[in-house]
């Protein structure tokens, strides 16, 4: 799973010192989160999103259990953390925005039924759908093995990591040599943080360097290490590493790999209680916004283009269980 981090006031903060000022970048992760028609102006991060909606599928909504249909509305359980672009509170500190957010709404109106949020810290997701309090989870969740046992998932997005740079760095990193050697932050205890160790070790199996890995919990630290030039990269989820380029203009993507490490591919999905009989009409919904273009219209708005799925996938192959 990727690293969620809570960043208080950050963006407050990134607008006070003019980060946020005008988009930077080029190519698909340039293509940001303003609302349509203002894309040259700089990324909109009020509460007045004008955000994309959908409309009734009859076929998805066909799929729903009958009490979910009678109901008229989908529980849905987001994490309360704030994490650019994924899901944060707007300049008035009371809406919620982000891609995860727009997502999830597309997905309740092609399902006919009203969208209902609650926000609660990560561990709380599980229970939520645990207890059948939430009807789905939207929110950055990593298909793994384990979770499988418990939870059926529909992907509606890659699940990719990024090294995020200093501007004008010429490097790339495609291999665990390419980091020989280097400082790099991460934050403790996530997948990154392990493939990092990984690379590390393997470098040092080769008679190579080792990583020199350094520890930030918040993104305003290593935003503040990259200018300053105290680390060489951040390793952290690819669609914050996007949206910090973009909209600060102050350093690139050297490198992007799955979240999942090695050769399988990392995958969100949409997440409900197993057997559930909920997780059919979720990925209907989700071919269906992928089909009629609003998918890849709001994957645009918040420049996550090169994480987008061809098509909605049930219980994939996750991310292998870790050996203790």
């Amino acid at each position: 799973m990727s690293v969620r981090r809570t960043i208080p006031l950050a963006l407050a903060a990134l607008t006070a010192t003019g980060l946020l000022s005008a988009c930077g970048g080029s190519g698909p992760d340039a293509d940001l989160a303003a609302p349509r028609g203002e894309r040259d102006t700089g990324v909109n991060i009020g509460p007045d999103q004008d955000r994309i909606r959908g409309k009734k599928d009859p076929a998805a909504a066909g799929l729903l259990p009958e009490a979910v249909r009678e109901r008229g509305t989908l529980r849905i359980g987001a994490s309360a953390d704030a994490s650019p672009p994924l899901g944060f509170y707007a300049t008035d500190d009371r809406t919620r925005i982000g891609s995860e957010i727009d997502i999830a709404t597309l997905v309740a109106d092609t399902l006919g039924l009203k969208p209902r949020f609650e926000e609660v810290s990560w561990e709380n997701l599980f229970v939520g759908l645990d207890s059948s309090k939430f009807d789905a989870v939207l929110s950055n969740v990593t298909v793994t093995e384990e979770r499988k046992e418990k939870y059926d998932f529909a992907t509606y997005r890659l699940d990719n990591i990024a090294f995020e740079a200093g501007k004008g760095s010429g490097w790339k990193v495609k291999e665990p040599a390419d980091v020989a050697g280097k400082k790099i932050s991460v934050s403790s205890g996530t997948n990154q943080e392990r493939i990092l160790l990984d690379w590390s070790e393997e470098n040092v199996r080769a008679g190579r360097e080792p990583v020199d890995i350094t520890y930030f919990q918040k993104d305003t630290d290593y935003y503040l290490a990259l200018q300053s030039g105290r680390i060489d990269a951040h390793l952290g989820p690819s669609p914050t590493a996007a949206y910090h380029v973009a909209t600060a203009g102050r350093s690139e993507i050297v490198g992007r790999l799955s979240g999942a490490g090695g050769g399988l591919q990392g995958k969100i999905a949409a997440t409900t209680k197993k057997d559930s009989g909920l997780v059919k009409a979720y990925a209907a919904a989700i071919d269906h916004i992928i089909q009629d273009g609003s998918y890849a219209e709001v994957l645009r708005r918040w420049g996550l283009g090169s994480e987008a799925v061809q098509k909605s996938e049930i219980n994939p192959p996750g991310l292998p269980r870790t050996e203790n």
